[in-house]
């Protein structure tokens, strides 16, 4: 029973430890987190750099898409608030 015990507190202290790092690294809130995940998703930073017709491709299509959605969006909201 002991040994359970350690067990137990150590894998606490081992998600205790996880929680708290993935708090620190920004030293932000989670929008903020949010709003850099989002910038760096459409300005293809995990596209290979060393293939320009792929890492322009990624940029363009990410932003289009990106702007279609923001477009969408605010059709939306007009649509809403004219009334159907």
């Amino acid at each position: 029973m002991p040994r359970r015990r350690n067990d137990d507190e150590a894998e606490s202290r081992r998600i205790l430890k996880r929680i708290a790092t993935e708090e620190e690294p920004a030293g932000g809130s989670f929008v903020a987190r949010a709003a850099r995940g989002a910038f760096d998703r459409v300005s293809a930073k995990d596209a290979d750099r060393t293939d320009s017709l792929d890492y322009w491709g990624t940029r363009v299509g990410r932003t289009l898409g990106f702007l279609l959605a923001v477009g969408l969006m605010a059709w939306l909201v007009v649509y809403l608030t004219r009334g159907f």
